[in-house]
């Protein structure tokens, strides 16, 4: 829903890469003693439990509290002055974060257990409830976008209205896309039936997948993670296996995929936004050209990047050819031993720590409060994500940890966005949140703390070439698979303006964008091409992905510039963070001399991955 009210669980909440860069292995269910202790949410901080008084306390208050608004604000927001609309405002962020609260609760229970029913079922009637509480305020955003320009201008006269001026900056945006009001509460009433329902039968769908390798069963965690494994047999069954569970069920994917393409692609031609990306672009307050200068300079350093690196793959796997199953191998020199829960703590709490100390406190309590659930279990959400529930409560980290160093950095990652969800939270319910495009900046800023960190501790040249090839690969992962995966949704969607796509016209553009993304030291096996129907970006939230390469593009430019220039740069840092969505990117990143819109700019970013892969071929 682009116009209509919406809480909590939107598509920055969830940080799912893990599903094609970071796969994970064992079974689910039987990792927890492995690796230590490891941690469990406590949501206790949100609500006690589903039938505590409080829950009912905050959907009777939420009701009153909306149908209230509407009656006091509704056909009258032109007249109020800077001060009454200042109390419009905050009565406005109040609500916000009640329901915000309420599905946050909901959504992290399901997330913890998605084939629970009652979990399911306590999920979906919140969101039902909120969807209709709600429901009055849809009027908000469409009346504010009928006002005049200089009577809105006057309105933020008012001192304490001023610092919501970025909320009416993109509200305004979307003036040229409203629909009717009517049309507009239609929409919103259908949501809950809508993409929502679409995306609850794809996560239900991936939840029950079982697959069969070498006589044991599995779920999508554990035979993705086969694909990594140091034996290649294993990683080929893995592959043939998963390749055949999804073939059988692609008919469901493959109605999943149509159904929502032609919903973006209706409501599109309804609200008269010129491409399908138009609305992804506005909900991440970046400019178009912009993410095409990213997605143009990481296309044309694909030779230079995955091609180069996957020939010196090949070459070190002593192979003719990469298959799939090699593509996240192991390199043959790289120990298998399991990094213990405590250890990966000790890790990326000193790279933390190493770059200032107030990083690391603010990352304690999420390992000392039940901020992180960590261990793999039957019917948990696969992946991981760091969810800030509400700006009065905290945020909460999910992992599938398995002792791999990718989890390590996985764990970096996440807590990256949680440290940034911590300092943004000042900023209240309606500025907090970062566009998709920036959210990736402490996330990924963090992993290259512990990648720096560990890369300096390496005690031989092996153990150096492992960190830096393992680096590049988590690169390749967020910049050149994140791209490719941008145009074939492109591809998909622009396909379907021209009706129905059979599964294999999907195949087809999924395969278009492999072998150019990857490179020519790769086969592909039969049933590859069903890859596409099982990440969950393009069910969830449709031109997601290039924020990721968008975020570690740009970490790699701001890291480039700590270290030319480290004097003061902590400070300017957290004040970043600490901004949250209050500032466009270009006013983020003026401070330390970077600009997005510049195209050199990412070929900066590029050339710090180059350099890796030139130290890698030094090694040969």
């Amino acid at each position: 829903m682009r116009f209509s009210y919406t809480s909590a669980f939107g598509p920055q909440a969830f940080d799912t890469r893990a599903y094609d860069s970071r796969v994970f292995d064992t079974q689910a269910g039987s990792a927890a003693g492995d690796f230590g202790d490891l941690p469990e949410w406590d949501l206790s901080d949100l609500y006690p439990a589903v039938d505590a008084p409080e829950v009912k306390r905050d959907l009777d208050w939420l009701e009153e509290a909306c149908a209230s608004f509407a009656n006091d604000f509704e056909g009258k927001l032109a007249d109020l002055d800077g001060a009454a609309m200042y109390d419009c405002i905050l009565r406005n962020e109040r609500i916000s974060q009640v329901a915000g609260r309420l599905g946050s609760y909901a959504g992290l229970l399901y997330y913890q257990n998605t084939v629970d029913g009652t979990r399911a079922k306590f999920f979906s009637d919140i969101q039902d409830k909120i969807t209709n509480f709600t429901a009055p305020l849809v009027f908000f955003s469409l009346e504010v976008n009928r006002i005049a320009d200089n009577t809105v201008e006057s309105m933020l006269e008012h001192a304490d209205l001023a610092r919501y001026r970025p909320i009416f900056e993109r509200m305004r945006k979307m003036r040229p896309y409203q629909l009717s009001d009517e049309l507009e509460r239609y929409e919103h009433d259908m949501s809950v039936v809508g993409a929502s329902a679409w995306n609850k039968l794809f996560d239900e769908t991936v939840a029950d997948l079982k697959f069969n390798v070498d006589g044991t069963e599995l779920g999508l965690e554990a035979a993705a993670t086969l694909m990594s494994d140091q034996d290649r047999s294993k990683r080929e069954a893995a592959a043939r296996e998963v390749a055949n569970v999804l073939g059988k069920n692609i008919k469901t994917f493959t109605r999943v995929h149509n159904t929502l393409a032609k919903m973006g692609d209706v409501e599109d031609k309804w609200r008269g936004m010129p491409t399908p990306q138009t609305g992804r672009h506005l909900s991440n307050d970046v400019e178009p050209e912009v993410v095409e200068a990213l997605r143009d300079a990481v296309v044309a350093a694909y030779p230079k990047l995955s091609h180069r690196y996957y020939e010196l793959k090949r070459g070190w796997l002593g192979l003719d050819k990469l298959q799939v199953w090699d593509r996240n191998a192991p390199l043959p020199m790289e120990d298998d031993k399991a990094v213990q829960w405590d250890d990966a703590r000790k890790m990326v709490m000193d790279a933390y720590a190493g770059f200032h100390p107030k990083m690391a406190e603010l990352a304690e309590p999420f390992f000392t409060k039940g901020w992180i659930d960590a261990g793999v279990k039957d019917g948990k959400a696969p992946g991981a994500f760091a969810h800030p529930t509400v700006t009065d409560a905290h945020p909460y980290v999910m992992l599938n940890y398995l002792g791999k160093q990718r989890d390590v950095m996985t764990l970096a990652h996440e807590l990256g966005h949680g440290v940034h969800q911590v300092l943004a939270a000042e900023q209240g319910e309606l500025l907090s949140s970062t566009p998709l495009t920036l959210a990736e900046t402490a996330s990924v800023f963090g992993e290259m703390l512990t990648f720096q960190k560990m890369l300096a501790g390496a005690k031989t040249q092996n153990e150096r070439k492992v960190l830096l090839a393992g680096k590049v690969e988590d690169s390749i992962n967020t910049l050149v698979r994140q791209i490719a995966f941008y145009d074939f949704e492109c591809k998909l969607h622009d396909a379907r303006k021209g009706g129905e796509l059979t599964s294999e016209t999907i195949n087809d553009l999924w395969m278009s964008v492999q072998g150019e993304s990857l490179g020519p030291a790769f086969e592909f096996m039969d049933g590859y091409e069903t890859f596409w129907s099982y990440i969950p970006h393009f069910v969830h939230s449709p031109f997601y992905v290039y924020a990721y390469a968008f975020g570690d593009g740009l970490v790699n430019a701001l890291y480039a510039a700590y270290v030319e220039n480290p004097e003061g740069f902590q400070d300017k840092y957290f004040d970043m963070l600490k901004a949250g969505g209050s500032k466009h990117h270009t006013e983020l990143l003026a401070p330390f001399g970077l600009d997005a819109s510049d195209p050199k700019f990412w070929d900066k970013g590029l050339s710090m991955i180059s350099s890796m892969i030139d130290e890698l071929e030094a090694m040969d």
